[in-house]
């Protein structure tokens, strides 16, 4: 036998395992362009879908309101109706595929529409599997696409799990997510615990809410999933994975007395790091994301169940399907060319990874007992503690990078580059919206209003289903057959959340700005102490006591980490700062900024909607007699989209690669300085 025969037969003897699901995370413009995406994918090989809504959808407006104007369709894909979801699965059996819908404020609302568009497929809806994410403790904390407040989101919550377990058993009704946890600056530590506390208090509110018989509860537990991040720490993320397991496993036998270790298996999917992709060196990123994703594959008793790959391009941009596949293409090869699914756990017995998951369960497990004295995970976000710990480790890893303690490649070290061929046309080598796609979408909308109980739709009245909505919402009935009859009639998404807003009432999240520790210290001759010399003597010039900036989020993007930051730096730099949270309209802002006489507006976006709401702030401002006041923009702002807002008046534009929080500080006085005709001051930021 030859050396290759010899190779060749231990290769037919070796069992392999089945790969992950494989997924990319997509949906844009419109159903009917969502759905050729998602045909084209599977073409591809993708094995599982992920469907990216835009936030309209997932803050419960229809395209035609206020608040959605510039966001439909940017994000994600819109879905108003049934007829949409009907487009947006067209020629896809539901029955065979295996779907991950990332929505939670509205996770029912999309739960029942996708139902009922199987049973019109004619599937057995006891057979549909996926996930909706339904996580909707971490939107309070980091992406801000809460609706309710937490007790009424918590029982919808509850309903849903309830009633997947009777009527859709092989569905994952929630998706408890770390991930976003991470990209708010949470430590592997808080993303355990905090992950933790919120299973516990979901699975608390299902056995409190007497919906599940007791001998079913292991039914619930074996449901619940997990969605995590893995940053480019590979060691430290690849141990997370283990103390996840461990801890889950102990939680679920001793606090729930699940018996089975299959109902008790921590469950998770998994997209991998999009904070630590860089608009610098965009390149860089394609190995970032591959070490990112060996961290979550390569440990066989902690490897993912589903994994989604940003694009290298995420930083700049929309990806363009090239770019999803090239992120497709990466799992490919590792699970079809290496020989990574043929073994056995590498890293048992390594007495490195030992030491390191017996040290991340001892502290996520203390962290969570701090959680729970304080009443459970949802008494802690409505006291701000969450929401202020991870606004404090945030700033404390920007400060580490400013200060070269946390290298980034291309960032803040090996800055010097070769010119770059895939951006070379920077227009081309990320994906633009259509800005005529919302005025579509709009129209249709009207359109659906107008028909939906005429033939051939024949929907009931849809008021009368909203009404018996709005009964079971007041009273204590599962929410979910009233949701389902409300997709069946016909009833819009903005219209399904408007009924429930009257009962339940809306929330705003504690920012945690206020009670964040400061991260950047000002001794003599530091950077920040220059800078706060700047703002003291820019305040003594212009006759205020000191300089006030208000930090503005205009529209849906709920992604508040990078306005977080700034608005902490500012207070720490000796601003007065006007920070009222996400989702604002123009006209609030420009209302806050005349009653709060600021210095300087800024607005941060990072949904594509700056080109509809930026010009809007600055008419208004004008409009007011306020003009002289600089409006500064930060956000994901391709450089062709900056140049427009800076001819339209913006006085200066901040994008990821201007990492130095510090040095943006300093620049924002300096805009000050110039609106008000002041000296510029020979002090460095």
């Amino acid at each position: 036998m030859t050396g290759l025969e010899g190779r060749n037969s231990t290769m037919t003897e070796r069992h392999k395992d089945r790969p992950w699901l494989m997924r990319t995370y997509a949906g844009h413009s419109t159903a009917e362009a969502s759905n050729e995406l998602y045909r084209r994918n599977l073409a591809k090989g993708q094995t599982g879908l992920s469907v990216a809504f835009d936030l309209p959808t997932q803050t419960g407006y229809d395209p035609d309101h206020v608040l959605a104007r510039g966001e439909v369709g940017r994000v994600g894909v819109p879905v108003s109706h049934l007829g949409d979801m009907r487009r947006l699965f067209q020629d896809i059996p539901l029955e065979r595929m295996n779907t991950s819908m990332t929505i939670n404020a509205t996770a029912m609302w999309l739960l029942a529409l996708y139902q009922v568009v199987a049973e019109e497929q004619g599937a057995d809806v006891t057979r549909l599997q996926g996930t909706t994410q339904n996580d909707i403790v971490k939107e309070y904390l980091s992406r801000g696409t809460h609706v309710f407040p937490p007790g009424p989101s918590l029982r919808l919550t509850t309903d849903m799990i309830a009633y997947t377990v009777h009527q859709l058993p092989r569905w994952n009704p929630i998706n408890i997510c770390s991930y976003h946890l991470q990209e708010a600056g949470a430590t592997p530590v808080q993303e355990i615990a905090y992950a933790m506390s919120t299973a516990i208090a979901v699975l608390d509110a299902v056995r409190a809410s007497g919906q599940v018989p007791e001998e079913r509860f292991g039914d619930v537990v074996a449901r619940i999933s997990f969605f995590v991040n893995a940053g480019v720490r590979f060691i430290e993320e690849m141990c997370k994975m283990r103390a996840f397991g461990r801890i889950w496993d102990r939680v679920t036998r001793e606090r729930y007395g699940v018996e089975d270790a299959k109902q008790r298996r921590f469950r998770y999917g998994v997209q991998v790091n999009s904070l630590g992709l860089t608009e610098a060196q965009p390149e860089n990123n394609v190995q970032r994301i591959v070490l990112e994703m060996l961290a979550v594959t390569l440990s066989k008793d902690a490897r993912a169940r589903a994994v989604q790959l940003p694009a290298w391009n995420e930083a700049l941009g929309l990806p363009r399907p090239w770019d999803q596949q090239w992120s497709l293409r990466i799992q490919q090869v590792l699970a079809h060319e290496s020989d990574l699914l043929e073994y056995e756990d590498i890293f048992a017995g390594s007495h490195v990874v030992e030491e390191k998951v017996a040290a991340l369960v001892t502290d996520s497990l203390a962290e969570m007992a701090r959680i729970e004295e304080m009443g459970g995970a949802m008494a802690a976000v409505e006291s701000g503690y969450l929401k202020s710990r991870l606004v404090a480790s945030h700033a404390e890893r920007r400060a580490r990078i400013e200060s070269g303690d946390e290298k980034i490649i291309g960032v803040n070290i090996f800055e010097t580059t070769e010119p770059n061929p895939l951006t070379a046309d920077l227009g081309a080598a990320i994906q633009s919206v259509d800005p005529a796609v919302e005025a579509r979408v709009v129209s249709a909308l009207g359109a659906w209003r107008d028909t939906r109980y005429q033939p051939p739709f024949n929907h009931p009245r849809p008021c009368k289903a909203l009404e018996r909505l709005k009964e079971a919402a007041a009273g204590t009935a599962n929410l979910m057959e009233a949701t389902l009859e409300c997709a069946r009639a016909g009833v819009t998404t903005g219209e399904w959340a408007g009924a429930l807003r009257e009962v339940f009432g809306e929330f705003r999240a504690p920012t945690g700005v206020s009670s964040a520790p400061v991260a950047v210290t000002a001794e003599a001759g530091t950077p920040m102490a220059l800078v706060r010399e700047k703002v003291e003597r820019t305040a003594a010039e212009l006759g205020s006591g000191r300089l006030r900036l208000l930090v503005g989020k205009p529209g849906l993007d709920g992604h508040s980490n990078g306005a977080e930051q700034i608005a902490v730096r500012a207070r720490d730099a000796g601003f007065e700062v006007v920070y009222q949270g996400i989702r604002l309209t123009p006209e609030q802002i420009v209302a806050a900024a005349l009653a709060e006489d600021v210095h300087c507006v800024g607005l941060s976006i990072l949904s594509g909607s700056h080109t509809a709401l930026v010009p809007d702030v600055l008419d208004r401002m004008r409009a007011a007699g306020a003009a002289d006041v600089p409006v500064i923009v930060g956000g994901i702002i391709p450089g062709g989209d900056a140049e427009e807002l800076r001819r339209a008046g913006v006085a200066a534009v901040f994008t990821p690669k201007d990492f130095g929080i510090t040095e943006i500080i300093g620049r924002i006085v300096d805009e000050i300085r110039n609106a008000n005709k002041l000296d510029p001051l020979e002090v460095p930021a």
